[in-house]
């Protein structure tokens, strides 16, 4: 009987809904080397501080930080580096022409390992909210949260 992997990393970007509304979502394979990918299996990697730019019609994440593989030999890789993520050709014109218009960017959301091992990016065609749009968001999580004590203690 093959045993399936119990643990899938999967890290997200929580401040990503509390400050952006997302319009659309994106699936994206990420360009990476040997240690980086070693590196993100054991769970070394943060995306609260990364963005996503376009350049010559590519569209690359930056500031994403993966710590240094502690196997590694002086092959190791730069926590920090730009890298190139992959998307249909489709995909890269649609989300370039958005950003191009005002209000609108693109948000690195959730990183996983796919099924067949590979790292993927999930990313996000996002608008910026404005601050009352902030207070719904707060008044909704405080009302689950009350909701949730409520069915915990058996009314």
């Amino acid at each position: 009987m093959a045993d399936k992997k119990s643990k899938t990393l999967e890290v997200t970007n929580r401040k990503a809904r509390y400050q952006y509304q997302f319009i659309a979502n994106y699936e994206a394979g990420i360009i990476l080397t040997g240690t980086e990918i070693k590196s993100i299996r054991q769970g070394n990697v943060n995306l609260n501080d990364a963005y996503c730019t376009f350049k010559k019609g590519e569209l690359f994440i930056q500031s994403m930080y993966i710590k240094e593989y502690k196997y590694a030999t002086y092959f190791n890789h730069e926590p920090r580096r730009i890298r190139k993520l992959l998307l249909k050709k489709g995909e890269l014109k649609k989300l370039e022409k958005r950003v191009k218009e005002r209000g609108f960017t693109i948000v690195p959301y959730r990183l996983f390992i796919s099924e067949r091992g590979f790292a993927k990016i999930e990313v996000a065609l996002a608008q910026g909210k404005k601050s009352f749009d902030k207070r719904n968001s707060i008044k909704e999580k405080d009302q689950k949260r009350d909701l949730a004590r409520m069915k915990k203690m058996d009314y």
